[in-house]
């Protein structure tokens, strides 16, 4: 019931809104997010990390993916200047193993390169049965 203040002959109500239940609610979920927040673990990502080859395999296929998405072959280093398409570059890479599947295959893109572009030439290169596929990485900064 809303107290009521006489002043005079006039009857007025007095509004006013009780903080007490307000800030003793507050309180307790202060104190419980400062218990609990301690106990919540953060996710943990474990990130692959670039190790260092001991020597470079003799014979390596690399998959050149320029910044308009044109690719190329290059053998041992050597640019053959071998243009190919998406639809063709399981069929050259192939070739370019001659019948070893067990020969690396290094995917080297522009940095201006989509990374759909890249997963798309992984993916055609593993359903053809390419089994060692890996990305060529900048080291340094």
């Amino acid at each position: 019931m809303p107290a009521v203040a006489n002043r005079g002959s006039r009857r007025r109500t007095i509004s006013e809104i009780n903080m007490v239940p307000f800030i003793d609610v507050m309180l307790v979920l202060l104190i419980i997010f400062m218990v609990t927040a301690p106990l919540i673990t953060t996710g943990m990502v474990d990130l692959p990390s670039v190790g260092k080859s001991k020597q470079r395999p003799e014979h390596v296929v690399e998959v050149i993916i320029g910044a308009d998405e044109n690719l190329r072959l290059r053998l041992d280093g050597k640019d053959a200047n071998e243009r190919a398409t998406l639809a063709t570059i399981a069929k050259r890479v192939r070739d370019a193993q001659a019948g070893n599947a067990t020969t690396p295959v290094v995917i080297s893109a522009d940095k201006a390169v989509k990374y759909e572009a890249v997963v798309n030439v992984m993916d055609k290169l593993q359903r053809a049965g390419v089994q060692r596929v890996g990305l060529s990485v900048k080291s340094g900064g």
